[in-house]
C-alpha cells in the first residue's frame, strides 16, 4: 500500500512516520482492495490535552473511507483511527458479500 503522509505546520519524526505506515499496512489483511492511504497530521489550537489530530483517507475502489481522530499523542490518535478503519473495512466487506 502506498502511504502519503503530510504533517501540517510541523515536521513529523521518522519514528512516527514508520509507526503510522506499519499500522496502516496491517489493514491489508482485512481487504486486498486497498490502493493507498493519505494521512494528514495536524495540531489543534485548542488548549485541551487531546490536540493531536490525524485524518486518514483510505483509497478503496468505489468509496474512499475517511476517518478523523483526536488524541493526546499522534500514536494514540493513529490507533483509534486504525481501529475505526478496520471496523469500516469489515462492514464494507460484509455488505458487499450480502449483495
Amino acid at each position: 500500500m502506498k502511504v502519503n503522509l503530510q504533517a501540517i505546520n510541523f515536521s513529523a519524526k521518522q519514528e512516527l512516520v514508520e509507526f503510522i505506515e506499519e499500522k496502516l499496512n496491517k489493514l491489508d489483511q482485512f481487504s486486498d482492495q486497498i490502493v493507498g492511504a493519505e494521512v494528514y497530521l495536524k495540531l489543534d489550537n485548542n488548549h485541551s490535552k487531546e490536540n493531536k489530530v490525524i485524518e486518514i483517507r483510505l483509497q478503496v475502489p468505489g468509496d474512499d473511507i475517511v476517518v478523523e481522530k483526536n488524541g493526546s499523542s499522534f500514536e494514540e490518535a493513529t490507533n483509534l483511527a486504525v481501529d475505526t478503519l478496520k471496523r469500516q473495512i469489515i462492514k464494507k466487506k460484509e455488505k458487499a458479500a450480502n449483495k
